[in-house]
């Protein structure tokens, strides 16, 4: 008798934005010719940049020709994109290693598979609101305990994360083993500057944790004291992995790519007291569970980083920002309590009339016909705020804002 993973039932059935689609899709049944806005969802709307496509092109030219033509990619990803990787970070003054870098199919699937490799002891602790992933991944696990009357998993530590605190989390009280941390922070849009990412890296290395830290939005920031990576911070090779990603930043949420960072000064420890540098943990999976990320895409990301790449790439960002900036003032300017924007794509807002989350959902929908994301949907801290996002096109964010002005 073939037995399941019983973890897995313990998540919703429906993703939280599978959910979205589904009231949408209802919606779109009974007004099947009404123009629908989408702010919520945070998926990408401007194309491919010319250097991306043209570099892509040239690469199925050399997989056509048997000379240039190549099968499987590396574990590890091909040393032309590494090296970009590399030289990028050495212009924040970041020196790594070649061998720390692994390319993956986009951020979220290394978010959820670094669980592979860490004990089923381990406490985990994630801020609440937060990108749902984390909490499915250690659920899925089998870490997380069992759930209790509020809502939360026994064996969770939640970082409190409210308007008390202004979204920023908070260090935890107890001791914990693995963090989740996302900066700049996916739903709420905040960050956290040097001085408040070094109180982190200086918890970890006093208590042997290790930090998860999702850089996905890095490209966006525009605050000059908000760090675009973990390791401008003194120590955080001892206890952090860094995961980017090329989705949001370059228009690759169809095609998948980003990468992870794993220093080798970044310890666990086996039951037995043993060091074990997580590389090599890491670099094992690798090797068992992944042929790579295809040649063709992984040109296409190494354009990115020639000269004329990274003008098309900071003129994408530029655009999807400044349409955050026309949301978050204009929220602002409807009297509402607003977060983020500036360094992200993500604006945070609480509610009119402080809503439950889904019945704000609705009428923004059916009155509007905008679509945004339930705060909800982020955790139990969520209630009572919507995310919009700035990666609709200009037309439809200025259309939105125009629907919405004076209606809130």
């Amino acid at each position: 008798m073939a037995l399941a993973n019983e973890n897995y039932l313990k998540t919703p059935e429906i993703y939280c934005f599978d959910e979205i689609e589904k009231r949408v899709n209802a919606y779109k049944v009974l007004h099947p010719n009404t123009k629908i806005i989408r702010l919520g969802v945070g998926d990408v709307t401007r194309c491919l940049t010319n250097e991306v496509v043209q570099a892509m092109h040239a690469a199925v030219e050399e997989m056509s020709q048997q000379a240039t033509f190549r099968g499987y990619s590396p574990p590890q990803g091909y040393d032309f994109l590494i090296e970009k990787i590399l030289k990028d970070y050495r212009k924040l003054g970041v020196h790594l290693n070649r061998e720390s870098v692994f390319i993956n199919d986009g951020a979220k699937s290394d978010i959820g598979n670094i669980g592979h490799i860490l004990g089923r002891d381990n406490i985990i602790a994630i801020a609440d609101p937060i990108y749902p992933v984390y909490e499915n991944a250690t659920i899925m696990s089998g870490r997380a305990g069992v759930m209790n009357v509020d809502q939360k998993w026994s064996n969770v530590v939640y970082l409190k994360c409210s308007e008390e605190t202004a979204f920023i989390p908070e260090l935890p009280a107890e001791k914990v083993d693995i963090i989740y941390l996302c900066n700049p922070n996916n739903p709420t849009g905040t960050t956290l500057n040097k001085t408040e990412l070094k109180r982190w890296v200086d918890y970890a290395v006093a208590h042997d944790s290790i930090i998860i830290y999702d850089g996905a939005y890095q490209a966006f920031i525009t605050e000059p004291d908000v760090p675009r990576s973990i390791y401008e911070i003194k120590g955080a090779k001892k206890v952090a992995i860094e995961i980017r990603s090329y989705s949001k930043t370059a228009g690759f949420t169809g095609l998948r790519c980003g990468f992870s960072v794993f220093p080798p000064e970044l310890m666990v420890y086996s039951k037995m007291g043993e060091k074990i540098p997580l590389i090599k943990l890491w670099s094992r999976r690798k090797a068992n569970y992944t042929n790579g990320v295809s040649y063709i895409v992984q040109r296409g990301a190494e354009a990115i980083y020639s000269y004329k790449g990274k003008e098309e790439i900071q003129e994408l960002v530029e655009y999807y920002l400044a349409n955050a900036s026309i949301i978050r003032n204009e929220l602002k300017s409807a009297g509402l309590q607003v977060y983020g924007g500036i360094s992200s794509p993500y604006i945070w807002f609480r509610t009119p009339d402080n809503q439950p989350s889904w019945k704000f959902f609705q009428q923004l929908l059916y009155e509007f016909q905008i679509v945004g994301t339930p705060g909800i949907v982020f955790g139990q801290s969520g209630e009572g705020f919507m995310r919009f996002t700035g990666f609709s096109s200009r037309e439809g964010t200025l259309l939105a804002m125009d629907r919405l002005r004076g209606n809130l």
